[in-house]
């Protein structure tokens, strides 16, 4: 249903009442980490100041913003979103996201640089902004020996977008990157709020092509179902829907697709807890697919379109990805930064029919439950990026604006948080993602942005 006065009202005072949970927050101290599970034991302060790990981890920092790359553009800032993906002849790509606007040329692969300016707008590019300067946001792409690992290049891979969020990786070895906005004229050439897709083993900029037919909206991430093929989208908005795109063919997402949003068998249409406890853990609930149309949305109206439909509301839909139950059932796990009664974020887990997209799947509905919710923010606050670790944890970033900490959280295949990292700066983590070969997780540090390489004791989890 779409909002009405009284409604917004009542989710303001929620809001308003639980502000103490975000003010306990910013005030953590460092040795303030409270975890439900061991985990892998106390963090360590870190000598430089910034990253603090458990006994017997390190990180080394791979990547800097500002760096030159090997075409000779600035490493853009704003670290977002990241896949890692494999290309063959022992060499592995993470492909990174980079959340800026149309007004962050001075962060952007350019600079105030007049001879790359004009390379830029001579090379592959989406749009420019109404100064008539590329617009700064898109993807870096850097390539990996997998042994090490270690930079072999690192190139620009995607122009002229905007805002680039998050994302997900694709079973054929691409990219898909997220806009998360919808600013269009006067401020750039064209709209903006699409999802791009850059292919792992791109050597430079790639054609910008938007996938129109997943919808225009303010896309957080993506994660394809490789028995599928289906591409299940989450919106970063407090009355976000999760969609998913249906494509015509399997792995070619240009040629078209029907995007739909969830909805529950049995009614109600809201899961955020905000109001009331609509969502239990450990309760499943049935669901069902509504079709969407004009999926384009000049009016960006396409999720109040859905509410109105009976599609469910999310508290700010973030990072998906792709997990396993014990006996090999697929499942999306994604976050919702602002849900629950503390609004200090969900967990959600979605599990597809065993028919998942076919005319039979209304025989054996797939199933949405909230798998985490947290209640103490010194737990868990404020979810964001999302992966699944190859033994099955959870591995979540946390974005506390604010906070001077945030905190990569672990979470074991019964919900239970346990503290992994500690960021000692006044910015987000994001685009966690392990290597092919589960030694090796990657995770960005937004601004400054940093992309560190995290190894150490995996196998070691204290249960």
């Amino acid at each position: 249903m779409i909002l009405d006065r009284r409604t917004f009202a009542a989710s303001a005072a929620v809001i308003t009442a639980f502000g103490g949970c975000a003010r306990l927050a910013r005030t953590q101290e460092s040795g303030s980490d409270h975890s439900e599970a061991p985990g892998y034991g106390p963090l360590r302060r870190d000598p430089e100041g910034l990253f603090d790990l458990p006994e017997g981890f390190s990180y080394s920092v791979l990547s800097r913003a500002g760096d030159r790359m090997d075409d000779g553009f600035f490493t853009p800032d704003k670290f977002d979103g990241m896949g890692c993906l494999q290309l063959g002849g022992g060499r592995i790509a993470l492909v990174r996201n980079h959340e800026l606007g149309f007004a962050d040329h001075h962060l952007g692969p350019a600079r105030d640089d007049a001879a790359l300016q004009a390379r830029l707008a001579a090379a592959a590019h989406f749009d420019k902004g109404a100064n008539g300067r590329v617009l700064p946001g898109g993807t870096s792409t850097l390539v990996l020996d997998s042994k090490t690992p270690t930079v072999v290049s690192q190139h620009l891979s995607l122009a002229g977008t905007s805002t680039n969020c998050a994302g997900g990786a694709t079973p054929w070895g691409t990219w898909l990157t997220c806009e998360e906005t919808l600013v269009s004229a006067p401020n750039t050439g064209q709209s903006h709020g699409w999802i791009f897709e850059v292919p792992a083993g791109a050597k430079g900029l790639v054609a910008a092509q938007p996938l129109k037919a997943m919808g225009r909206f303010r896309h957080e991430a993506a994660a394809v179902d490789p028995a599928t093929g289906i591409v299940y989208l989450t919106e970063d908005m407090p009355d976000g829907l999760f969609y998913r795109f249906i494509p015509m063919v399997r792995g070619q997402l240009a040629k078209g697709g029907k995007l739909q949003a969830l909805a529950f068998v049995d009614g109600g249409t809201d899961s955020r807890n905000w109001l009331s406890a609509d969502m239990v853990a450990g309760q499943s609930r049935k669901a069902r697919w509504i079709d969407l149309d004009n999926v384009e949305s000049p009016a960006d109206d396409l999720r109040l379109r859905g509410l109105a439909a009976g599609g469910v509301q999310f508290a700010r839909g973030e990072g998906i990805h792709l997990g396993w139950t014990r006996d090999r059932r697929r499942q999306m796990f994604f976050t919702c930064t602002s849900g629950g009664a503390g609004q200090c974020g969900q967990i959600m887990r979605y599990e597809p029919s065993r028919f998942e997209g076919t005319a039979r799947e209304g025989d054996e509905p797939g199933r949405l439950d909230l798998f985490v919710e947290s209640t103490d923010p010194l737990v868990m606050d404020y979810a964001d990026n999302i992966t699944v670790a190859p033994w099955g944890h959870l591995i979540v970033c946390e974005d506390r604006a604010g906070s001077k900490i945030n905190h990569l959280r672990g979470v074991t295949p019964e919900g239970k948080v346990y503290a992994l990292a500690r960021l000692n700066a006044d910015t987000e983590l994001a685009g966690a993602c392990f290597s092919p070969d589960g030694t090796t997780l990657f995770v960005n540090v937004y601004k400054p942005g940093r992309t560190l390489a995290i190894t150490g004791p995996w196998r070691k989890f204290v249960t």
